[in-house]
């Protein structure tokens, strides 16, 4: 059974940081989503497992960072300059093999974590 174990969410103030956290049972390509109340789940980001290449969603570019730790199957995500329209939950995402780039397909996902909760007061 895979897991994906998130942490990292909370509040902060606009033009303030964050780091989340995500832990895996295994090694996959992996990604982050958020979804805010009444909206669709967004795709923010995506890295691979090999090569570690990145692929960003417009609305964060600039101001978030992924990175990952294979020795640990952790990936890590760096909001820097929040807003308030990046509060939502944010979920931790895997799938076997594919890009960065094909993390942004959320039909192809095939693990979610369990969210955590961002939210940004202004």
């Amino acid at each position: 059974q895979v897991q994906l174990v998130e942490s990292g969410g909370g509040l902060v103030q606009a033009g303030g940081s964050l780091r989340l956290s995500c832990a895996a049972s295994g090694r996959y390509t992996m990604g982050w989503f958020r979804q805010a109340p009444g909206k669709d789940r967004e795709f923010v980001v995506g890295i691979s497992w090999r090569s570690g290449s990145t692929y960003y969603g417009d609305a964060v570019k600039g101001r978030f960072t992924i990175s990952r730790d294979n020795a640990k199957n952790t990936v890590y995500l760096q909001m820097n300059s929040l807003k308030p329209e990046d509060t939502a939950v944010y979920y931790c995402a895997a799938k076997f093999g594919g890009t960065a780039q094909s993390m942004g397909a959320i039909m192809d996902i095939d693990y979610w974590g369990q969210g955590t909760l961002v939210t940004v007061s202004s």
